[in-house]
């Protein structure tokens, strides 16, 4: 393997997945001051079809205000390989040393664009836009993908493509694009690919307890794991991977990580985004994959809190 992977070929690299509308630079540096995660994605920079301007000025923040102490991976998606081309220069010109491309977001018009998810419904333009990336990308370039647009079985007609390419590494998803989050991720296929591939395979889908998270990497021999919606209900999901947080903290220990948690990404957000009505928009974005019982009451009345200054008495409130 010839580029640099963004983690220790020696560990088992924790990564905080893409997800849109989530994993902005405020959420990315708490979580990177706090949680520690090994690697850290954007959310995805949206590269339209014949743009003349390759990635927004925001996407372009996003990556040039990176601290650097936590490796970034720039993720893209679109379905114009010139315009893709383009996103990925400017990327590395404002500070990305690692790129990847989404074949996995199930969602919305990406995916009724032919760009996410709906590239594998039509695989047969992939190898030329694998191909033209990889040329212009310096560090490493990866793959995020479903096992298949609707045949879990899909992923192993494309891994011959990903490797002649020069793919570095996948984070596969072993779900197909049109289940999007339906069912349970299905782990074997995991490590099915992670047997069928010389690249490494980072396991995503379904890691939502430090217990389920070791399991999928014992079973499936994946290289790493990525925590999406886990982690963003439980940041110390990556510290209790790691045996440095309590599996099952108690109420007490729960409260003080749910107050300090939305107590920092208010103040965060506020930094970033204009007006309350914005900040309790992404507050509440977060919220949604919160669902402790034992603080029901107190989540419930966040979410339905419309102004910023009573949801910071809330969120003190919560013991």
């Amino acid at each position: 393997m010839t580029n640099k992977l963004p983690w220790s070929v020696h560990s088992k690299p924790l990564m905080l997945a893409p997800m849109q509308g989530l994993t902005n630079r405020a959420l990315r540096s708490l979580f990177m001051q706090w949680v520690q995660p090994d690697v850290v994605f954007t959310e995805f920079l949206r590269v339209r079809p014949g743009s003349n301007k390759a990635l927004s000025r925001v996407n372009v923040t996003e990556v040039s205000t990176h601290n650097g102490k936590v490796p970034l991976v720039a993720q893209l998606i679109g379905r114009d390989t010139r315009a893709l081309v383009a996103a990925a220069e400017v990327a590395q010109d404002s500070g990305a040393e690692h790129l990847n491309i989404n074949m996995g977001c199930p969602f919305g018009r990406m995916t009724s664009g032919s760009a996410g998810g709906a590239l594998l419904k039509d695989p047969a333009g992939l190898e030329d836009m694998l191909a033209a990336l990889r040329r212009v990308i310096h560090g490493s370039f990866s793959v995020k993908l479903r096992a298949g647009y609707d045949d879990p079985e899909q992923i192993f007609t494309l891994l011959p493509l990903f490797e002649e390419n020069g793919v570095d590494f996948l984070v596969l998803h072993p779900r197909t694009v049109t289940q999007r989050y339906g069912g349970q991720a299905d782990h074997t296929i995991t490590s099915r690919v992670v047997r069928a591939t010389r690249m490494p395979v980072i396991a995503n889908g379904d890691v939502t307890t430090a217990a389920a998270g070791r399991e999928i990497l014992d079973k499936s021999a994946a290289a790493g794991l990525m925590l999406g919606r886990g982690a963003i209900a439980d940041p110390l999901l990556f510290k209790r991977l790691r045996g440095a947080a309590a599996l099952k903290p108690s109420r007490q220990e729960r409260a003080a990580e749910l107050r300090y948690y939305l107590q920092e990404l208010l103040q965060r957000y506020r930094e970033i985004f204009h007006g309350d009505t914005q900040v309790l928009c992404k507050l509440k974005g977060v919220l949604a994959f919160i669902a402790d019982q034992d603080f029901k009451k107190n989540i419930k009345k966040l979410k339905r809190c419309k102004r910023l200054e009573v949801f910071a008495e809330l969120v003190d409130a919560i013991v």
